[in-house]
């Protein structure tokens, strides 16, 4: 995977799957603007630890150059200056991935819409798609400039997947599954002009929030209650996923597709960091609804 002389921005890369991407982005050797609102001087509303100015370092050191910068992706404004900052700095833009999310504090599990919090299920679609196509709207015609370029939308759940499975709220849901057809909306307009867009899931996956949750990390992830955590993967995986998709001359034969970083990774090799495949869509079809004990063996 080479992607030196490429440049990259990857809006929400603070943490989980964003910083997976930025950081193997970086080490196939792209400049890679990391942006969020978590910043080490000022935090979000989620008032975690993770920052965007240290998944700048960790691209860095993976091989890239990281830029943090931080951005509401929810202000027209603020996305308009960050372009047209990256266009000052670079002349160009490559790789748009949109992994913007905000939503884990306020999802509520299996809640029809007449009981979920409506304050916070409209402030969960506004943060989960228009900040995708605010992005999309000021960052595109600079990715045009040049032929070639990728937008890659992140999301959870294949739209096959999704499409009969119903995830956990009415919110959730269109949240989810809207993203999977903005790619494919976007695909018939970049396809045309020479540029690709594709959405991509990551599948059960170790991230920090998730770790938390569960009472672990990255060390002891195993020890967690949950038996079907057995098939989670690491944000590396989707990042390599990502940076594969970036690499190949012929991406545009994925244009307009739902995919994930398991499938991908039989289609292009890479493994997670242990060395696995894990394939947790297939995993949740096959054994978790089919009512079958936690059994990774062949899904890894």
């Amino acid at each position: 995977m080479d992607l030196r002389n490429k440049i990259a921005l990857v809006a929400g890369g603070t943490r989980g799957a964003g910083r997976g991407i930025a950081i193997e982005l970086g080490a196939a050797g792209a400049t890679v603007y990391v942006t969020g609102r978590t910043t080490r001087a000022r935090q979000s509303e989620y008032a975690r630890p993770e920052t965007i100015e240290d998944t700048a370092e960790l691209v860095t050191a993976a091989g890239g150059a990281g830029i943090a910068l931080q951005v509401d992706h929810l202000d027209p404004a603020q996305v308009k200056a960050l372009v047209e900052r990256i266009g000052r700095d670079a002349g160009r833009l490559d790789i748009l991935v949109n992994d913007i999310w905000g939503g884990e504090n306020l999802n509520e599990w299996e809640k029809p819409v007449w009981e979920h919090d409506l304050d916070k299920g409209l402030r969960m679609l506004r943060l989960a798609i228009d900040t995708h196509l605010i992005t999309a709207h000021h960052a595109l015609p600079l990715m045009l400039a040049h032929e070639g370029g990728l937008l890659v939308e992140i999301t959870d759940g294949t739209a096959a997947y999704n499409a009969d499975h119903y995830r956990l709220n009415p919110f959730y849901d269109l949240a989810k599954t809207a993203v999977n057809r903005m790619a494919w909306a976007h695909a018939r307009d970049l396809g045309p002009r020479g540029a690709t867009a594709v959405c991509v899931t990551p599948g059960w996956m170790r991230s920090e929030i998730m770790l938390e949750t569960f009472g672990v990390d990255e060390d002891n992830w195993r020890a967690a209650q949950e038996p079907h955590f057995t098939i989670s993967e690491t944000p590396r995986f989707v990042g390599r996923a990502v940076a594969a998709i970036a690499a190949d001359p012929q991406r545009a034969r994925w244009n307009g597709q739902s995919l994930s970083s398991g499938e991908l990774a039989r289609v292009y090799g890479f493994t997670d960091l242990d060395g696995s495949q894990p394939d947790a869509w297939r995993y949740m079809l096959e054994v978790v609804e089919a009512g079958k004990p936690a059994d990774a063996t062949g899904y890894r």
